[in-house]
């Protein structure tokens, strides 16, 4: 049974769930009629007789200066009530009369199974409107009203908790868009933001990448997104990048401006880190790494972003040889990737696996020969390296062109 102090703290949370409902119905009118409310208690408490100031040297007239050790003007309850009935539409009064009402009785517990009740109402009470208008709709005449509603439909039943009827919706709506051309935005959006909602939900963390990623191409992330919403996109983005375990290749995200929601914000290191992944520089990883207990999820999956900056660091050393010098020994690759020299085959295997390189491996000679590394995006600095590179290769042209120069002329 539920102890008379359980009683009273669930009672006032529900109370002040109450008080949040008639507030963000109607907010402006409730929140005049508080201010005035706090404006005449205010006038009463400085129409009192005070003592006369001495003067002090201050920037700020004492009249505008705020004694924060006086506590704030109490609420009387009827008063409080009588003066909202008198001064909010009539369709509030039953709010506050409840609110009176279970206040005097001191039925704590019944407000917040109330508001539970209310809730579950309301959301299966919007879904049954929804499902009402989707069967109006004609499918064949108008399509992208059809995957719109089914989006919104689902995105609905993610927030009651439903995945399979979430994803069953998801579902429906993917085929009929993906017959559709030339569909607008707003419908792409509405789809793309709910079935990443949905990988989200399940930690499926490269499926969110995918969607999220989907959904930014189709919003104006600069007008359609609010700074915090900005913020937790890239954040999750960028953690689904890290956990993803097909995700090896980031210069989409890299490229985005979504990831300029990180700088300067407790996240700025997890930017820092995405480069770090995509240099495959083991050295920045480890120096990174005192970091990760910020974010719980890093740290509980240190191991395979440990494998996961090796893989990203054996492929940075196959790109950084030339064509004809790609036949790394399993030696060379330990000291590249700062790994146990019998840990080499597996990360060479994995690579081979996930088609992140191609080439063929020699276990008796310890060697391995890369013909071909997965693209991607570069920095600055492989931009440079990459540009010398083709320097030296166009040299190399210029002293074939001109040995056989005299040869071709002679022929001619």
């Amino acid at each position: 049974m539920m102890s008379t102090l359980g009683r009273w703290w669930s009672g006032a949370f529900g109370l002040v769930l109450l008080l949040f409902k008639v507030v963000a119905k109607h907010g402006q009118t409730v929140a005049a009629t508080l201010h005035r409310y706090y404006l005449q208690a205010t006038d009463r408490r400085a129409s009192r007789p005070e003592p006369e100031p001495e003067p002090t040297e201050t920037i700020m007239p004492p009249a505008q200066s705020v004694d924060y050790t006086q506590a704030p003007p109490k609420l009387v309850l009827d008063e409080f009530v009588n003066k909202a009935l008198t001064s909010t539409p009539s369709e509030l009064h039953p709010f506050f009369e409840a609110f009176r009402n279970l206040y005097t009785r001191k039925l704590w517990h019944h407000v917040w199974w109330r508001w539970q009740r209310r809730s579950r109402r309301k959301l299966t009470t919007q879904l049954s409107f929804l499902t009402s208008l989707l069967s109006r709709i004609d499918t064949e005449t108008a399509k992208e009203a059809h995957v719109l509603l089914l989006a919104n439909i689902a995105h609905a039943k993610l927030v009651y908790g439903d995945l399979v009827g979430t994803k069953t919706d998801m579902d429906a709506a993917w085929k009929i868009l993906d017959q559709l051309d030339g569909v607008d935005n707003a419908v792409n959006a509405a789809y793309y933001r709910v079935a990443a909602e949905y990988y989200k939900a399940k930690a499926e963390y490269a499926p969110y990448y995918k969607h999220s990623l989907l959904y930014l191409a189709c919003v104006d992330v600069a007008s359609d997104l609010t700074r915090d919403e900005r913020l937790l996109r890239a954040h999750d983005l960028s953690i689904s990048a890290f956990l993803g375990d097909t995700i090896y290749n980031f210069g989409e995200l890299l490229m985005h401006p979504i990831l300029d929601a990180l700088d300067n914000t407790q996240y700025d290191w997890i930017k820092k880190l995405l480069f770090t992944f995509n240099e495959g520089n083991i050295g920045k990883f480890e120096a990174l790494a005192p970091l990760f207990p910020q974010e719980p999820i890093l740290e509980q999956n240190y191991p395979f972003l440990r494998q996961k900056i090796c893989l990203m660091a054996l492929i940075e050393s196959v790109f950084k040889r030339n064509v004809n010098d790609r036949t790394l020994s399993f030696q060379s690759i330990a000291e590249e990737t700062r790994l146990p020299l019998d840990e080499v085959e597996h990360l060479i295997m994995k690579a081979l696996s996930l088609k992140l390189i191609r080439g063929s491996m020699n276990q008796v000679d310890q060697k391995a020969h890369i013909t071909w590394v997965q693209p991607r995006v570069l920095s600055r600095v492989q931009i440079g390296e990459l540009a010398t590179r083709l320097g030296a290769w166009m040299e190399k042209l210029g002293d074939v062109e001109k040995r056989i120069a005299p040869e071709v002329s002679v022929s001619a």
